[in-house]
């Protein structure tokens, strides 16, 4: 078995996972999200950390139950699989303790920043030159912001890195980074080395000392003593790091083969498609995100926007509904929502992909006395849905596709995406970055999962070839809108 855990924003999770795919009950426990003036967002790096510590232990007191239903009494805790949240900027020092709260991916404190090295090109040549879609909430412009604003808490730091290594640092006592977290935004991702020269684009190459090497593929760090006693598993334990969330949902939903997208459905919306070819995508607008992976010769092209679920979530609360009541609202909708459409950009940070615009904001229109609540709710899922065909188009996808998330619980959600996109859609409704990070564990255990095993239990959304039809007006109508809409921001 391995314990798998997954550090979300907001909700850390962790349960055991078998070789044959299965899983014990999944545990939770809940981190603050600052939210605060001057379109700051932070966190705390021990609380973090401690939610890590509540669920792996709550995982490990299921082992004996999980040992039953595998069959093997003798089954043992072969490792500790990490992934979480990307972006931002999560500085410690060497003995991996925080120099101030962790700076979130959502943060929009350096919009300015990014701002002027858009107008100036700086952003343009690092997305040449990295595939990094530069953004407010990563890593170069959270950087610049302290080098300008506080300079002295990156003289304190010893490392500026990400969610996962933060954990990892504190259970294993290593500074490291998986190679997928450090493709933001200064690898050059065919070599797994640093591009020197996008550092000195934006200013850093003094802070160069701040950024941890990437591991090599398959690497596990032992778990310190002190450490494996608190969470009760053996000293020395293999921890594998990473890949981050985005990368982790997409192989744990099932991505193999290049041209083979997935769609993560969250409180934000990732579109990404694996590739052999390392060249970055989005090349008239300088957004998404080129990622190496754990395997050699594979890569990811991403769109992460900012939408996705929070919009709902958002749409929602105004509306006085519940999130059980979606589905049921869906359906009393035809496929157009009376003829109400949504831009979905409901984020105080703006948008990420396909294009980046801190400005950005959501509308509806065609509101008329006729207009009812569930129109409303369509037409927001409509255009999210719109959107997501926009990342993977951007991307130049035209596969096969799996979705995963939150939004997926939603069937007649997962139908507007279908009939939007014009394909099936394979969806994985189980804690799939666990299962990423799981099965990247496996391998660098030398003991690879079986795929056809691993992904059995996806179930498939067929397209209605008329609801595709009437949505391939509707995306043409999305596009027009959306073009109008940006000179307006």
């Amino acid at each position: 078995m391995i314990i798998g855990v997954d550090v979300g924003t907001s909700v850390t999770k962790a349960q055991l996972i078998s070789r044959d795919g299965r899983t014990s009950p999944a545990h939770e426990a809940r981190s603050t999200v600052y939210t605060l003036p001057g379109n700051r967002v932070e966190q705390d790096l021990d609380e973090v950390v401690g939610t890590v510590v509540t669920v792996v232990k709550a995982a490990v007191a299921d082992a004996d139950e999980m040992r039953q239903r595998v069959g093997n009494p003798e089954e043992p805790i072969e490792a500790l699989a990490l992934t979480g949240q990307g972006d931002g900027l999560w500085l410690r020092d060497a003995e991996s303790r925080p120099v101030g709260r962790v700076l979130s991916w959502m943060d929009g404190r350096a919009a300015e920043i990014l701002e002027r090295w858009t107008a100036d090109g700086v952003a343009a040549e690092v997305h040449r030159r990295t595939g990094a879609g530069l953004f407010p909430g990563s890593a170069a412009p959270l950087l610049a912001h302290l080098a300008k604003h506080e300079p002295e808490r990156l003289e304190r730091a010893a490392v500026a890195g990400y969610c996962v290594d933060s954990i990892v640092h504190r259970f294993t006592g290593r500074i490291t980074v998986d190679a997928s977290e450090a493709s933001q935004p200064f690898l050059d991702v065919a070599a797994r080395t640093y591009d020197e020269r996008a550092l000195e684009l934006t200013g850093l190459t003094a802070h160069r000392r701040l950024l941890a090497e990437p591991a090599p593929p398959g690497t596990l760090f032992p778990l310190l003593p002190e450490v494996a006693a608190e969470l009760g598993l053996p000293s020395g334990l293999p921890v594998s790091a990473g890949p981050f969330d985005i990368p982790a949902c997409g192989f744990g939903s099932g991505l193999s083969e290049p041209g083979e997208g997935n769609l993560i459905i969250g409180t934000t919306l990732a579109s990404q498609v694996l590739s052999d070819d390392p060249t970055p995508a989005g090349e008239d607008e300088p957004a998404g995100m080129l990622l190496a992976t754990p395997y050699e010769g594979r890569y990811l092209k991403v769109m992460p926007a900012m939408i996705g679920t929070a919009g709902l979530d958002w749409l929602l609360k105004m509306l006085g509904l519940r999130v059980e009541e979606i589905d049921a609202l869906l359906a009393q909708s035809p496929v157009g929502a009376g003829g109400v459409t949504a831009l979905p950009f409901i984020s105080t940070s703006g948008e990420r992909a396909p294009f980046v615009d801190a400005n950005a904001r959501g509308r509806f229109d065609g509101l008329s006395p006729l207009t009812t609540r569930a129109d409303l709710v369509r037409a927001l899922c409509e255009s999210v849905a719109y959107s997501a065909r926009h990342c993977l188009e951007t991307l130049g996808f035209d596969g096969s596709v799996t979705a995963c998330g939150g939004g997926t619980r939603s069937g007649e959600w997962d139908r507007i995406f279908a009939g939007v996109l014009g394909r099936d859609v394979h969806v994985r409704d189980d804690a799939v970055g666990i299962r990423g990070a799981a099965q990247v564990a496996w391998e660098a255990l030398g003991r690879p999962v079986d795929p056809a095993e691993w992904h059995a239990d996806r179930r498939t959304v067929r397209a209605d070839p008329q609801a595709a039809e009437e949505y391939e007006r509707g995306y043409a109508a999305y596009l027009s809108t959306l073009k109008t809409a940006r000179q307006s921001w």
